[in-house]
């Protein structure tokens, strides 16, 4: 009886452990380079950071994240405009390219594919109003209009139907 309570402690706290890195154990932070984010984790006891490109387009600064439990569970710097990008039957999509342009004119911010490796893409624009386009496989998305204001986060999820192209964006705040 007692080794049967102890292998359910046991479980428990495994289970637990895993449940509280899940709900925010994970933080990533600009690293002092300024070309990486350093997302930094627990793995069997032990602290483990990994790195994700840190781009620039102009004074635009950005990067692509959500790959896997740990860096869907972090806390990120607060750019500015995050995109979450899905399709059809999948959870999520990556290598999307975007375009971000100031409504009142002024460069575009364009972001390779290449360098959208996960389904989020966080973008820390100046505050403004921008319209977005967004390609994947030759099918584009659009957004128009969003006002990014100084020290909130938008969050908008753009979906393409698995068949049919174009599906809608919807905003969340």
């Amino acid at each position: 009886m007692k080794q049967s309570l102890l292998w359910v402690f046991g479980l428990s706290a495994v289970f637990i452990g895993g449940v509280s890195l899940a709900d925010g154990g994970a933080v990533a932070r600009i690293g002092v380079s300024g070309e990486f984010v350093e997302l930094s984790h627990q793995v069997e006891g032990r602290t483990t950071i990994d790195l994700l490109p840190l781009h620039r387009a102009g004074d635009v600064r950005y990067f692509s994240a959500g790959i896997g439990l740990e860096e869907r569970a972090a806390q990120y710097p607060p750019f500015s405009l995050k995109l979450v990008f899905t399709a059809g039957g999948k959870p999520f999509l990556s290598g999307v390219s975007v375009a971000i342009q100031p409504v009142k004119g002024g460069a575009a911010v364009t972001i390779p594919q290449e360098q959208v490796e996960g389904p989020w893409l966080f973008i820390d624009l100046a505050p403004g109003v921008y319209n977005v386009t967004a390609i994947h496989r030759d099918r584009k998305q659009g957004l128009t209009g969003i006002a990014v204001e100084a020290g909130k986060q938008k969050t908008f999820h753009l979906r393409w139907a698995e068949d049919l192209g174009l599906a809608g964006a919807l905003p969340t705040e």
